[in-house]
């Protein structure tokens, strides 16, 4: 873990550059590879009837981390994701999972 959700950006663009996303959350984070999982939702946006540009967003579902690890967290996926996806609107949200309600293969953290 972190489990980590983008939307509002092709997939290509993740699987190209998804060792490098990893790569850099592990040394921001300090924890392994094996923890990440990266994944793409694929997203339509609608307004008035029409189907129009969105933001890009990245959620990030892990156990709470300090604030200045989220600030780095959001400056790199926010500049990266800006850099790769051509917008300016970007978008990152934590979702802080405590271990009580967090079971992998049936156990809980």
């Amino acid at each position: 873990m972190p489990h980590i959700k983008f939307r509002g950006i092709k997939k290509e663009i993740i699987i190209d550059n998804s060792k490098e996303i990893i790569d850099t959350l592990t040394s921001i984070i300090g924890c392994e590879r094996s923890w990440f999982t990266l994944e793409h939702i694929d997203t339509e946006y609608i307004f008035d009837g029409n189907i129009v540009p969105g933001i890009t967003f990245a959620e990030i579902f892990w156990f709470e981390r300090d604030k200045e690890t989220k600030d780095k967290v959001a400056e790199f996926l926010t500049t990266f994701l800006m850099k790769l996806n051509n917008k300016n609107d970007t978008t990152v949200i934590f979702f802080p999972l405590t271990g009580e309600n967090y079971y992998d293969n049936g156990v809980h953290f």
